[in-house]
């Protein structure tokens, strides 16, 4: 689930990228970061630096690897004690 989470975190912040570029219905802010928070937040992060995008953005330059830091940590913690 996890894996399908940051895959669809990557996937969508391409997506709106696109949509950008050709003046398409975007993508809500409010979707990228339901998907961040529900375990996404690696992926969405590393699809804001492959596709550049809402870089300028300081809540989403600064807390979509925040939350990704989190999520590392709290996934960790769970892997270790289902270990």
């Amino acid at each position: 689930m996890i894996a399908v989470m940051n895959l669809w975190g990557f996937f969508i912040m391409g997506m709106d990228k696109k949509r950008a570029r050709n003046n398409h219905y975007r993508i809500s802010e409010k979707t990228l970061w339901n998907v961040a928070f529900f375990g996404g937040a690696i992926g969405a992060t590393a699809g804001m630096k492959h596709y550049r995008h809402k870089t300028k953005h300081v809540q989403f330059k600064y807390g979509l690897p925040l939350l990704a830091i989190i999520e590392i940590g709290i996934f960790t913690y769970l892997f270790k004690l289902l270990a």
